[in-house]
């Protein structure tokens, strides 16, 4: 499984930036993942690998559990070459056909999040999910 989060925008606040980086570095131990920070929208589709599966991060997507997120990783792995890519719009969002041509549609939450915000929650996810997959302690609640 190859992981790409594409996103509008760079983290400049140092904390968002190490709790980002802290992830990804603990996400490089399951899978390879690359971040990819594009200027706008433009940029998400010229970033976009041809043969991933694409999951447009989006208000209105499903809002899986954490257990059923890491099932859906583990099949939207299994689809073509296992490339996974996931889309952060800026503060305006991700462009309405961007979204649309989106193989899934994942929401972080209901609330409104800044889209630096979201890309530490997602790496969050990712590796939960991770540690999910393979039982580890991580994941386990209570």
């Amino acid at each position: 499984m190859r992981l790409v989060v594409l996103a509008v925008g760079k983290i400049k606040e140092r904390g968002l930036r190490e709790a980002a980086d802290d992830y990804l570095k603990r996400l490089q131990r399951y899978a390879r993942c690359d971040e990819i920070e594009v200027r706008d929208a433009a940029g998400l589709e010229r970033a976009l690998p041809a043969d991933a599966y694409v999951i447009a991060l989006a208000a209105l997507g499903d809002a899986p559990t954490s257990e059923t997120f890491a099932k859906n990783l583990e099949r939207w792995a299994s689809r073509g070459k296992g490339v996974l890519a996931f889309l952060i719009g800026g503060a305006e969002g991700l462009p309405a056909e961007l979204e649309r041509r989106a193989d899934s549609r994942l929401s972080l939450s209901s609330l409104t999040l800044p889209h630096r915000l979201a890309r530490v929650v997602l790496f969050e996810q990712l590796y939960r999910a991770m540690t999910i997959l393979r039982g580890e302690p991580y994941a386990r609640e209570g």
